[in-house]
């Protein structure tokens, strides 16, 4: 690309000109180029919320989760609880590991209707202890019930703002001011990163997004993210699996991976030293991932298959399926023809409905599929559906899913509803695979305990 037409692609998206992508309706997604400079402006509101509090407790998926568990995780808070799974023993858990007493519980959801978020919250305002707010956006379902049930606060996110584009919104910088960061500093280093990426070729995001989306014309589509102490991958995954994973096209998102290992790879770049300067980065790879998104020529800003998932999931719990012990969730296929088929440029994606505690046992799995050179990646589910969802049925049918489950623990109740939790993320669980099935993805589902 010549100086003159990078210089024209950079104004054309600071003008919100929607013929960059598809000229569909990309222009009313924008808002997070100048959310930096917005939020700077409401740091009193921030600055007003009480937070004498022992622990916060995030509940929300996806956009809303993973900005904070990153901030969480590089700022090195522990009191930050980010519950983003709808498996009972680790809501369980979390219960025994705090005093409800002295807990913030903070919901968290753009639409306001997501599913775990609402079915969360109804399980921790039942215990009638604790203090509530919620970040959402205006005049959402959640925003009527927060005001109804009295919620000591609400805060309103940014309605031109998608979900994995929100983390410098109200929905990151609401958990950052409530752990008493200086969220100052970090809107002020994302805003000077947005000023630097109005330049031409000397453009950060621009250089990012070229390299990128080149790459993937070159059929280097997997994006070796590098790790850092904080999991900025986790955040990094879901902006560009969930923006590029459309129309048989997509980046694939894998954290850990080597770049150098495979043909069919490039590599993702985390520049930041200072733990302020994540707000920075966070604004390069959404710079980045939008110029990506113009070259593969989709709308970096839509979802369209992630519904695939969530539809399925409730035709499971409105029917007879989801009675008892819920949907079947035992062995399905074989993993060892999976794994004996594999290779470049396949990728495997271990999806896994377990108790996040036991992360740590998809180890072998994960070390045996990579024998097979290629990329693999890992998601927690129902996080994943909300995150990296989008391109596994979405994206090229390159995927090799491999579903892990584990023992549900016992059943949890969620008051006001006629499933409970251990149903919940069954059905989840079945509505997935059913999902990637109907968009002829190979897949197979292991039982935790028989992974070695």
């Amino acid at each position: 690309m010549s100086s003159l037409e990078a210089v024209e692609l950079v104004d054309r998206i600071w003008a919100r000109d929607p013929t960059v992508w598809t000229g569909r309706d990309e222009s009313h997604w924008l808002g997070w180029l100048d959310e930096p400079r917005r939020m700077l402006e409401r740091l009193d509101e921030l600055e007003g919320l009480e937070r004498d509090f022992d622990a916060v407790v995030l509940l929300g998926m996806g956009g809303s989760s993973l900005g904070p568990e990153v901030i969480r995780r590089t700022f090195g808070i522990t009191r930050l609880h980010v519950l983003d799974t709808t498996h009972p023993t680790a809501i369980r858990r979390l219960e025994q590991q705090i005093d409800l007493d002295r807990t913030l519980f903070v919901g968290a959801s753009k639409s306001g209707t997501t599913l775990e978020t609402r079915s969360q919250l109804d399980y921790f305002l039942a215990r009638g202890k604790g203090t509530f707010g919620a970040i959402t956006d205006p005049g959402t379902e959640l925003e009527q019930f927060a005001r109804e049930q009295g919620f000591a606060w609400v805060v309103n996110g940014e309605p031109t703002i998608g979900g994995r584009y929100s983390v410098l919104s109200p929905f990151g910088m609401v958990p950052a001011a409530l752990l008493d960061l200086d969220v100052k500093m970090l809107l002020e280093r994302a805003d000077a990163m947005s000023e630097w990426c109005r330049l031409g070729e000397e453009n950060p995001g621009f250089a990012f997004g070229l390299q990128l989306g080149e790459g993937w014309s070159e059929g280097h589509d997997k994006v070796c993210i590098d790790e850092t102490p904080g999991g900025f991958g986790l955040w990094a995954e879901q902006l560009i699996a969930e923006s590029t994973g459309k129309q048989g096209k997509g980046l694939v998102p894998a954290p850990g991976e080597d770049p150098q290992a495979g043909p069919d790879r490039q590599h993702g770049s985390v520049r930041f030293d200072d733990p302020y300067d994540l707000g920075a980065e966070f604004f390069r790879w959404e710079f980045a991932t939008a110029v990506a998104g113009s070259i593969l020529g989709i709308n970096p800003f839509d979802q369209p298959d992630v519904q695939a998932a969530k539809d399925r999931t409730s035709a499971i719990l409105s029917s007879g399926q989801a009675q008892g012990t819920g949907p079947e969730t035992g062995p399905e296929g074989s993993l060892e023809e999976l794994l004996a088929d594999a290779k470049p440029p396949q990728y495997i994606a271990i999806q896994a409905f377990i108790d996040p505690e036991r992360e740590g046992e998809l180890d072998p799995l994960v070390h045996r599929a990579r024998e097979t050179g290629c990329v693999v990646t890992k998601g927690l589910g129902p996080r994943y559906l909300h995150s990296t969802g989008q391109l596994h049925k979405g994206g090229p049918n390159t995927i090799l899913a491999v579903q892990v489950v584990d023992d549900l623990g016992e059943e949890l109740a969620i008051p006001g509803r006629e499933f409970v939790f251990r149903r919940l993320i069954a059905a989840q669980a079945a509505g997935d695979l059913e999902a990637l099935k109907e968009r002829d993805r190979r897949v197979c589902r292991v039982q935790l305990d028989d992974v070695k």
